[in-house]
């Protein structure tokens, strides 16, 4: 549905409660919103959900808009917004460990090396605990990054000081083994 109005007679449309501006926006705006969702690593049914609380804050604050012309970009960072609370508010899904047989004497000290690991990382403060675990489970920069809502540079020198806190903690005696 092609539109050649400009964003603000559509927008002072829609609060009017034109139905067709609506779908105008939405036909506009919809695909941006989609992508800005999908990239934050949310499934299809999150992405949707972040989609329609975006549209909903619009229609939340639908008088209050003051830059009709920044409409894109106003939905794009809510959408995200969404989406970085629907992640924080859900765990993300790990992948069960591989499964691969060893020698029993060898389990056992790996299933202790483990055990002692993990208890550290659970010693750790936040957000290294975090990082650390689901680093572990193979959860790529980019999906920590909007799960612990800081800039995906920061991830690297997140993981060394985290790793660097973690060998502080497991004594040289544990390492040798």
């Amino acid at each position: 549905m092609s539109d050649p109005r400009a964003t603000a007679e559509v927008l002072a449309a829609a609060a009017d409660g034109d139905r067709r501006a609506w779908d105008v926006l939405v036909a506009r705006f919809t695909p941006r919103m989609w992508s800005v969702v999908r990239t934050c690593g949310l499934g299809e049914s999150d992405a949707a959900d972040a989609v329609q609380g975006a549209w909903l804050r619009l229609l939340e604050n639908l008088h209050r808009i003051k830059n009709p012309d920044g409409l894109g970009a106003w939905l794009a960072t809510t959408a995200r917004r969404e989406a970085l609370h629907i992640l924080r508010k859900e765990p993300v899904p790990l992948p069960p460990p591989p499964m691969e047989e060893h020698d029993p004497a060898a389990a056992v000290l790996e299933a202790d090396d483990h055990r002692l690991l993990w208890q550290a990382i659970s010693s750790l403060h936040e957000p290294c605990r975090t990082l650390l675990t689901l680093s572990a489970h193979q959860v790529g920069n980019r999906q920590l990054a909007v799960h612990l809502g800081v800039p995906l540079g920061s991830i690297g020198p997140s993981k060394i000081r985290c790793l660097s806190k973690l060998r502080t903690l497991i004594s040289p005696e544990e390492t040798v083994q």
